[in-house]
């Protein structure tokens, strides 16, 4: 008798999910406001301007592109195959290879700054503290970050509600886990992190709002039919709310970052 194979692992399922969307990934889903970026600068006790950097679980390059821009030396590392050909079509002239946080396929002591832009929480801090730690020279630092909808927002707290009543994701408790990478970032103690919470928004439409939320991992592993059904529910719920066909997105992001010795 063959034997039954064994059950799919749901987080390593979520963190694939993207492979598949990432053109939509890259033109719907948030950026970062400068302020986040004036924090890092702040916390890390250095400019980004001509630090090496490495953006690990990259994606698209969303991150990538931003710490360019402020004159950062950015090695970007991605694993997903998809992810990875979005960001060389969109970014040619930042390298990136291809690996994750567990494993960093990189030099001891050559980075200056390693940032995950809403990635952490897809290792294993047991292996990516260690790795972090290895990359880093003196002196460098860690600088970890999400993007979060900030659930006092009157109709991002009633959308979340139609979420958890329609699709089963509870996204509260999504929320909560958020809170709890923050606080649970490096488990062994051996970093010491300094956090911050910067609030932004953005005004975009309501198809970008809805093409924003169909990339999310919760929403990707559902089947296709049911989350169609949902996102045109969204949709009338929203124009009751936005008649003006342009949503105001509300966010909080979570941001910690740690200096090596």
């Amino acid at each position: 008798m063959t034997a039954a194979p064994p059950p799919a692992d749901p987080h390593a399922a979520r963190a694939g999910s993207f492979n598949a969307v990432a053109a939509r990934y890259a033109a719907n889903r948030p950026s970062y406001p400068p302020a986040l970026l004036d924090a890092v600068e702040e916390l890390a006790g250095r400019p980004l301007s001509g630090a090496r950097t490495v953006d690990v679980g990259a994606g698209t390059g969303i991150a990538s592109t931003l710490l360019h821009a402020r004159g950062a030396d950015v090695l970007a590392v991605e694993p997903g195959a998809g992810m990875a050909a979005e960001f060389r079509r969109a970014l040619p002239h930042i390298p990136l290879v291809r690996g994750d946080g567990n494993a960093l396929p990189l030099a001891d002591a050559g980075a200056d700054l390693i940032t995950y832009a809403q990635s952490w929480h897809w290792t294993d801090p047991a292996r990516s503290v260690p790795e972090a730690l290895r990359v880093l020279r003196p002196g460098g630092a860690l600088a970890l970050w999400w993007n979060t909808n900030a659930q006092d927002v009157d109709w991002i707290a009633e959308a979340a509600g139609r979420a958890g009543r329609s699709l089963g994701i509870d996204v509260a408790a999504e929320q909560r886990k958020a809170g709890e990478r923050v606080e649970q970032a490096d488990p062994s103690g051996r970093l010491d992190f300094t956090r911050r919470t910067i609030r932004w928004s953005r005004r975009i439409p309501i198809d970008t709002h809805l093409a924003n939320v169909a990339t999310h991992s919760a929403l990707l592993v559902v089947p296709e039919e049911r989350a169609a059904a949902f996102l045109e529910q969204e949709r009338a719920h929203l124009l009751e709310v936005f008649p003006d066909g342009v949503v105001e997105e509300t966010y909080d992001v979570l941001l910690v970052v740690a200096r090596t010795p």
